[in-house]
């Protein structure tokens, strides 16, 4: 379901690095700082890395922007190649070239985002993923997702490598102690660039399935391939940074689970005084975050079982390709193979139907939609469960404004998840639709929060049409804004062959 949405935020946002990221990174390592020199001369102290969080917390409005001296920014630039040696042993990854560095204004920056978003298909593909979000209730009605991007990404940036032209750029208006830290994790991502050529890599299958007229099974596995990519050159990239900061204790990210915790709670707990990103809906924060939380979890566990070599050239090599790999590296370090789902026959069904978007729904979309319908406790329990999963929606032809149908199936651990997912799911309806009629001797409570669990059909009036959910053993299958007619016979299709 992110995959429309991840493809057009790699886009804009490819290399850069968040300065809420960096302002949690800062307070967490802070607190266990020692009194020891930094490994190296250009590492940042402890005091320089509160002060730094200090700084990444201020808001424009809190006092006038303040640029960098000259003399501030050649020290930069000479700490570039101190700090890409650090991160080329960190990382195991080779130097094989120098690394061009520029100093950018404000200004720059935010016509590099514009330019990044500005291409017709990119704009159709990101208009495709809002309607197709709002239809999951993931985004308000009235929400404008590109001037979103463009406002967060703006307010977010720390600083930024870009592959196109192999130069790593420092921001004219960050103050040295905080741009340090942000060069470990760019200038990783420039060795990254140099051994397997970052962007193509990114977007290595990262294929718009509505291009394609023939929809096989293997299509929806590989509709997580840029989501999953991202996460590895970002993790690594947010442990090497982790590593550059916590050189002056001698330590690491695999030998310091408490501090990458600790990350991990801060980023969750959405840490920080950014106004454009504490607004923005509990989808595009978790999808933000998404390949630095688990990213940096993901590599952590690498580095710890497997060491470093494995955890940064040889996944570089052997890609995980799912959201449930990053999120379960066990997953990955195993090998689990998990058949992809079969498909009903779209065409057929909905032969007076023109197919607007279809994908993947991934271990990270299920628990984003548990977190968003239920809570982020409920998400923990439910998404390590998940199987497999697509959705599919279209229009009804020379009708362009019919409500988007939707179908989307789901396959589970077993009947016990399956169930309680579909309880999530249909609490999410009263919060989606206005005055949601249940069928006449329905025995579901009349408020669908205090639901814990939801087998057999069911159907709902809405505005939109019928929301229909059904639920056989590990299979759960919704239908929204299709006739019913149509809605039997997916029911048929999908469920007659499950267990």
């Amino acid at each position: 379901m992110s995959r429309l949405f991840r493809g057009s935020l790699l886009r804009a946002s490819s290399g850069l690095i968040f300065a809420l990221l960096l302002c949690v990174l800062c307070r967490a390592q802070a607190p266990a700082s020692s009194q020891s020199q930094p490994a190296s001369p250009q590492a940042d102290d402890s005091k320089s890395n509160q002060k730094a969080a200090q700084q990444s917390d201020e808001k424009p409005s809190d006092k006038a922007e303040t640029k960098i001296t000259p003399q501030q920014a050649e020290e930069l630039f000479r700490d570039v190649d101190t700090i890409l040696d650090f991160a080329s042993k960190d990382s195991a990854l080779p130097i094989k070239h120098v690394v061009k560095r520029r100093l950018a204004s404000r200004d720059e920056v935010v016509s590099y985002l514009k330019k990044n978003m500005a291409e017709d298909k990119d704009v159709q593909r990101l208009r495709r993923t809002e309607l197709v979000l709002k239809k999951f209730g993931l985004l308000p009605k009235d929400y404008d997702l590109q001037s979103f991007l463009v406002s967060l990404l703006e307010e977010q940036v720390a600083g930024y490598y870009d592959a196109k032209t192999k130069t790593v750029n420092l921001l004219d208006w960050v103050q040295p102690d905080l741009q340090r830290p942000v060069l470990a994790h760019e200038l990783t991502h420039a060795l990254q660039d140099q051994s397997f050529g970052l962007d193509k890599w990114l977007r290595h299958g990262a294929e718009d399935l509505d291009s394609k007229k023939d929809l096989v099974p293997e299509d929806i596995t590989k509709d997580e391939n840029s989501e999953a990519r991202e996460a590895v050159a970002e993790g690594q990239a947010t442990a090497v940074l982790v590593d550059y900061m916590l050189a002056p204790m001698h330590r690491t990210v695999a030998d310091a689970p408490e501090v990458v915790e600790t990350l991990v709670e801060a980023m969750a707990g959405g840490s920080g005084d950014s106004p454009q990103f504490k607004k923005a809906p509990v989808f595009m924060k978790e999808e933000l975050m998404f390949p630095y939380h688990y990213g940096v979890q993901f590599e952590a566990e690498l580095l710890k079982q497997q060491g470093k070599e494995k955890a940064f050239a040889a996944t570089f090599a052997n890609p995980p390709q799912t959201s449930r790999e990053i999120m379960e590296p066990q997953t990955y370090i195993s090998g689990e193979h998990l058949p992809p789902l079969q498909l009903p026959d779209f065409k057929h069904i909905l032969k007076n139907y023109e197919r607007f978007d279809v994908g993947a729904i991934g271990e990270f979309d299920v628990a984003v939609l548990a977190e968003q319908y239920a809570d982020h406790e409920t998400a923990e329990r439910i998404y390590p469960n998940w199987r497999g999963g697509y959705y599919y929606s279209a229009r009804l032809k020379g009708n362009s404004t019919a409500p988007l149908g939707l179908v989307f199936v789901s396959k589970w651990a077993g009947a016990k998840s399956a169930a309680q997912f579909a309880a999530i799911y249909a609490r999410g309806v009263q919060q989606r639709y206005k005055d949601v009629e249940a069928p006449t001797g329905s025995n579901l409570p009349g408020d669908l929060k205090k639901l814990a669990s939801l087998s057999g059909d069911h159907a709902w009036k809405t505005q939109d049409g019928d929301v229909r959910i059904a639920v056989k053993d590990d299979t759960v299958l919704v239908t929204e804004s299709l006739e019913p007619e149509i809605a039997e016979q997916f029911r048929h299709a999908v469920l007659a062959s499950a267990p």
